[in-house]
């Protein structure tokens, strides 16, 4: 009951939804959580004794809204890590399986939501995607330092250019403080090459907003 599904029919039909503004869970990622409010830990509770899976979507309105409206597009992750602190808060991380559409949302008698969602469309997230043209990765490198200058941080030189090609990707589209939008474009990319195209647009974008007059870059992907 506790092996987490290898295609999109092992899915269940219904998945606990965590709303979460800002962040996003793609496939082969990790994201940890620091859980507190009353109705998500009933949800993790729920989850850890049954399949282990949690929906990760952005609300498209104020969270404060009651509901907030969704997205239609999430992300499945599995609980890999889980731990319990003295002040009964959960420590737990994601691991992304597949990205998912929700259909319609459920009415169900838990605190926190239910939605009927399909897997279907993004086959794709099951298998390990090719790796990227080399021009592009280096494109992608290129505007990410002009980037990391324009936000004054430094990187891991080292880490960057060893990391493969989805990774960095995963990593940079989770860490990059991007809006909820940007993100949502990252997340419904439908590959790791456009998601890589949108990641180079947003950056470039970025440094280029902070730049001094005439200062922009031309590298073209």
């Amino acid at each position: 009951m506790n092996a987490p599904p290898t295609t999109p029919e092992e899915v269940p039909d219904t998945i606990r939804v965590f709303p979460l503004g800002g962040a996003i869970l793609l496939p082969r990622a990790v994201l940890p959580l620091n859980i507190f409010e009353p109705r998500y830990l009933a949800m993790v509770k729920d989850a850890m004794a049954s399949d282990r899976l949690i929906g990760i979507v952005q609300p498209r309105t104020d969270i404060m809204a009651d509901p907030p409206a969704l997205y239609a597009t999430g992300g499945l992750g599995r609980i890999t890590q889980f731990s319990e602190t003295g002040d009964g808060r959960f420590l737990i991380a994601l691991s992304g399986i597949t990205r998912f559409r929700a259909l319609e949302e459920l009415p169900v008698p838990t605190p926190y939501r239910q939605f009927r969602v399909d897997c279907r469309p993004f086959e794709a997230d099951w298998r390990e995607p090719p790796p990227l043209p080399t021009a592009m990765r280096g494109g992608l490198e290129e505007v990410l330092r002009r980037y990391l200058d324009a936000q004054n941080l430094a990187a891991d030189w080292e880490a960057v250019t060893a990391a493969d090609d989805e990774s960095l990707i995963n990593t940079l589209s989770a860490v990059c403080p991007f809006e909820p939008a940007e993100r949502q474009a990252l997340l419904e990319a439908p590959d790791l090459a456009q998601r890589a195209r949108t990641l180079t647009a947003l950056m470039r974008f970025a440094a280029d907003a902070t730049s001094p007059a005439g200062e922009t870059d031309s590298t073209l992907q």
